[in-house]
């Protein structure tokens, strides 16, 4: 089957780059003037066997379309585009929740292509690991096991090994919430309160993941793998995370470039909504959204989380 993927910012570009490495794919943007070299990934030069366009009919004449555009666009984008997406498989990458609809990007996909056949690509990694051929593992999510199974292999390659599941909801959401623990993490290294925190965080935000992802109707088992706790391992340790630079500028009380797309920030929103709907007790989604809206400082969320009422683990 033919691949095409839409978004060519560094990690789409990245995923064109492994996949090229099977046979030819295209790579649609709005703006590809860069040519071979996309200065989102520096030091990368795009092999010929990927087809650069921003005609998108002719990115969608490919059987699968991988989507990799971030949360916060994917909507407006589907509003304008879904007859040229329809019917076929559509493979998400965004990690986030719709901020309008409180519901991740497969589901909006769903809707706006009902007669798509729909995933998503998932886990832990970083464009700059993908494109240098580093070895990477990813979740591949879709209902239907049998499509599921076909992607898997396809969109596998030497140094991309993907583990398939079709619990969708659960690697969907595990992709969106590690984002928003990773604000936390930075959070705490920035303003140097220590490791220790760091684990703690790391720690109490994955619980927090699987209440609210279990809540959601997703299968704990899955929140344990790589869409879930491998992908807050990384980006809870990196700076190559957007999310933990984010954190870690609130933290130091740094600058930080408000052009960089940060999911983790709009997230925290989505989440402190859907828990107050539900009545979920999430204190550091809670507290990641107040330091994203500037209501409240480092040391003053640290204290509220740290003054809770002592309870079992």
């Amino acid at each position: 089957m033919s691949v095409a993927i839409l978004g060519a910012g560094a990690f789409g570009s990245a995923l064109a780059v492994a996949l090229a490495a099977k046979g030819p794919v295209t790579l649609w943007g709005r703006d590809v003037g860069w040519g071979r070299s996309n200065p989102r990934l520096p030091g990368v030069t795009l092999p010929d066997r990927i087809a650069i366009t921003d005609d998108l009919i002719t990115a969608c004449r490919a059987q699968t379309l991988l989507l990799a555009l971030p949360a916060q666009v994917l909507r407006p984008f589907l509003d304008r585009h879904a007859a040229a997406l329809n019917g076929r498989a559509l493979v998400n990458t965004a990690k986030g929740i719709d901020l309008t609809r409180l519901t991740g990007p497969s589901h909006l996909i769903a809707q706006a292509c009902p007669d798509a056949m729909v995933a998503t690509l998932t886990g832990p990694s970083f464009a700059a690991d993908i494109a240098r051929g580093l070895p990477t593992a990813l979740t591949l999510a879709c209902p239907d096991a049998r499509t599921g199974a076909q992607l898997q292999h396809q969109l596998s390659t030497q140094v991309l090994r993907l583990y398939r599941t079709t619990d969708l909801i659960g690697a969907e959401l595990g992709g969106a919430l590690k984002n928003v623990i990773a604000i936390a993490a930075g959070a705490v290294i920035g303003a140097g309160l220590g490791e220790s925190a760091r684990a703690a965080i790391i720690t109490r935000g994955f619980a927090e993941m699987t209440r609210l992802a279990t809540e959601l109707g997703a299968r704990a088992e899955t929140l344990a793998g790589l869409s879930g706790l491998g992908d807050l391992t990384l980006t809870c340790s990196s700076t190559q995370s957007r999310n933990f630079r984010f954190g870690q500028a609130l933290g130091s009380g740094a600058d930080f470039d408000r052009s960089t797309t940060v999911e983790g920030a709009a997230t925290a929103g989505a989440v402190t909504e859907i828990a107050r709907q539900r009545a979920l007790d999430l204190p550091i989604a809670a507290m990641v959204d107040r330091l994203a809206k500037g209501g409240i400082s480092v040391e003053n969320a640290m204290d509220n989380l740290m003054t809770r009422p002592l309870k079992e683990e």
